[in-house]
């Protein structure tokens, strides 16, 4: 069955709030085997509105709603979809009933407008609400579902997870599941080259890339009768994307991330790290410390800006960065040793570079960084060339460190026979 995604609300058009509803849903769909085409944003009007459900009955076989359940007059869903199908609206008891103890129980009293949400289209069905007082909505017309939720996630998230999804899986017999295989070290362009051909010839499963900053992810998707059939679909094709890009997959685990896998890396061995971030100004420390227990890795992280606390706190000799300057692969090299000696760790990371918008010379240009890797005495350092805005080349150098981390990690372990494939 079909599935179409409908969220209400003129503030999430204007990015007042961002629609985590929407992507929420869509995953909770795929997990029920429901094919998703369609998600639409629509805003606090009538007509517009109008015109949104007319077309999704038209085309979807389950309708889901977000939003516009409240009891102001710019609340227009359940009115909306009731004069869509062509059906008046009624009190429903129940639903009078709970928002009455709602607010008895919180020792207010109702306003008149609040009574408005115990009206539902006739032949319609009441999803109770264990979180607000508007009601969620259930309807069955001419083999159509039409399920309306309110907008807040910690309403719409429980109701859906507990009401409405037990009511779906009757609906659906197919299960569908995924794998993401999440790849770094290489660029977009050239791993998609690498998996052309799986891409033209999938069918169940599929393959689709998702790049972001520093990665390149690909999912893989199949249906079939139960999640075991379905890993058994996908599984030939993970194997045959890790056999294509070996080193350069980190995990094949959708809710790793690359500073995880990074930070289990370096559990595994029993190293410790720190950082010595001159543009980034701590990016790279904060990345590592959103992995629960982190500590036992990092020992400390520099933020050297200025010159002088690159001499005085990492030990730069001043004579480097008169000669090479602070932005330079000579710098980038004493400051990851510095740090290592400094905190007393195994591995260090530095980065220098110009994130702009100023600071840039036709020798330097903004975007320019120079990164350091220091694993056990062994330390190399790489040049990259990074565009867009002063977050962005901040962001793509924090990320590029990492990969650049894990890949020395790697290779120091391959020279000294430590064996480890570096994926979580």
């Amino acid at each position: 069955m079909t599935v179409e995604i409908i969220c209400v609300g003129t503030e999430l058009l204007l990015g007042n709030i961002v629609n985590t509803n929407a992507a929420f849903l869509a995953e909770q769909c795929a997990d029920l085997g429901l094919s998703c085409y369609y998600q639409t944003v629509v805003g606090d009007n009538r007509e517009r509105l109008l015109a949104t459900v007319k077309t999704g009955l038209e085309r979807s076989d389950i309708l889901l709603f977000s939003g516009g359940l409240g009891p102001t007059k710019d609340d227009l869903t359940k009115e909306t979809v009731a004069e869509a199908l062509g059906l008046p609206l009624v009190e429903d008891a129940s639903s009078r009933k709970l928002i009455a103890d709602y607010f008895a129980m919180r020792g207010m009293m109702p306003t008149e407008n609040n009574w408005k949400q115990a009206l539902i289209p006739q032949g319609a069905w009441c999803i109770e609400n264990k979180n607000g007082t508007a009601p969620g909505v259930g309807i069955c017309q001419d083999g159509r579902y039409v399920f309306l939720m309110p907008g807040p996630p910690n309403e719409l998230k429980p109701m859906f997870t507990e009401s409405i999804v037990p009511f779906l899986r009757k609906l659906e017999k197919d299960v569908i599941a995924s794998v993401t295989v999440k790849v770094v070290g290489i660029g977009e362009s050239a791993a998609e080259t690498l998996v052309a051909d799986l891409m033209e010839e999938q069918s169940n499963p599929t393959l689709a890339p998702y790049a972001k900053t520093g990665e390149v992810h690909f999912r893989i998707t199949a249906k079939a009768e139960s999640r075991e059939a379905a890993q058994a679909l996908i599984a030939p094709m993970k194997k045959e994307l890790e056999a294509r890009f070996g080193a350069h997959v980190y995990t094949t685990k959708t809710e790793v991330t690359l500073e995880q896998a990074l930070a289990e890396l370096l559990m595994g061995k029993g190293y410790t790290m720190t950082t010595a971030e001159s543009c980034t100004g701590g990016m790279i420390a904060a990345r590592m410390v959103n992995v629960p227990g982190i500590s036992q890795v990092l020992k400390a992280g520099f933020v050297t800006y200025a010159n002088e606390a690159k001499a005085g706190f990492l030990g730069v000799k001043r004579e480097t960065l008169r000669t090479y300057g602070a932005v330079s692969a000579q710098t980038a090299e004493e400051m990851a040793k510095g740090a290592a000696q400094a905190a007393g760790a195994d591995v260090a990371v530095s980065v220098t570079g110009v994130a702009g918008p100023d600071g840039g010379t036709l020798d330097k240009p903004v975007g320019l960084v120079y990164i350091g890797c220091y694993v056990r005495g062994q330390v190399w350092t790489t040049e990259h060339r990074f565009s867009g805005n002063r977050a962005k080349i901040r962001e793509s150098t924090t990320a590029a460190a990492l990969v650049q981390l894990r890949k020395r990690i790697l290779e120091y372990q391959a020279k000294e026979g430590e064996g480890t494939d570096g994926r979580e």
